[in-house]
C-alpha cells in the first residue's frame, strides 16, 4: 500500500491541483481532495478489476469524481460576513486580475474545444496537470514517443486556431 500511495499520490495531487486551481478560492482544498482520493483508491482496490486499460485511468476516475464532489459542494457554500478580521493582509489576486484571468482561461477552454476530443485531452494532462509523456502515455494507451509527436501536433494546430482567431500575431 505504501508502495502504490508513493507511486500514485504525487499524480493525484497535480491534478487536483490543476482542476480545482480554475474555480477561485478551491485551490487550497486541493490537498485535501487528493488525500480523499488516496483513501478512496485503497478501499476501491478490492474491487479494482484488470479490464486492458491502464491502472492511472482507475485513478483519474476517483480522482475525478472527487473533484466534481468539492466543486458541487463549494457550489453550494455561501459565505457569511463576520465581524472579526483576518490577522494578515488578503496576498491573492485582487479583483481585476482575478477577472483577467476568468477571462484568459475563458478564452483558453474556447482554443482547446476547437481540438479533437484526443488532442484536447494529451494537452490537458500534459500542459495543466503536468503528466510526463510516459504517463500520459500510459493513460491513453499510445508510447511516450507518440505522445510528444501528437502533442507538437495539438499545439501546432491550437496557434493555427489563435492566429485565425486574431489572438496571436
Amino acid at each position: 500500500m505504501d508502495s502504490l500511495l508513493r507511486e500514485v499520490r504525487p499524480m493525484v495531487v497535480r491534478y487536483c491541483r490543476a482542476r480545482l486551481a480554475r474555480v477561485s478560492g478551491l485551490a487550497h482544498y486541493s490537498d485535501d481532495v487528493a488525500q480523499e482520493v488516496c483513501v478512496a483508491l485503497l478501499s476501491a482496490l478490492p474491487r479494482y478489476e484488470d479490464r486492458g486499460r491502464p491502472f492511472a485511468s482507475f485513478v483519474y476516475g476517483i480522482a475525478a469524481h472527487k473533484v466534481a464532489d468539492t466543486l458541487r459542494v463549494a457550489g453550494r457554500v455561501e459565505t457569511v460576513p463576520t465581524d472579526t478580521l483576518p490577522e494578515r493582509a488578503d496576498d491573492g489576486p485582487g479583483p481585476e486580475e482575478a477577472a483577467v484571468r476568468v477571462i484568459e482561461a475563458q478564452k483558453a477552454r474556447e482554443l482547446l474545444d476547437e481540438l479533437p476530443e484526443q488532442q484536447r485531452r494529451l494537452l490537458v494532462m500534459r500542459v495543466i496537470v503536468g503528466l510526463t509523456a510516459d504517463e500520459t502515455g500510459h493513460v491513453l494507451g499510445m508510447s511516450a514517443g507518440a505522445v510528444r509527436v501528437a502533442q507538437h501536433r495539438a499545439i501546432a494546430r491550437l496557434r493555427k486556431v489563435a492566429v485565425a482567431q486574431r489572438l496571436l500575431p
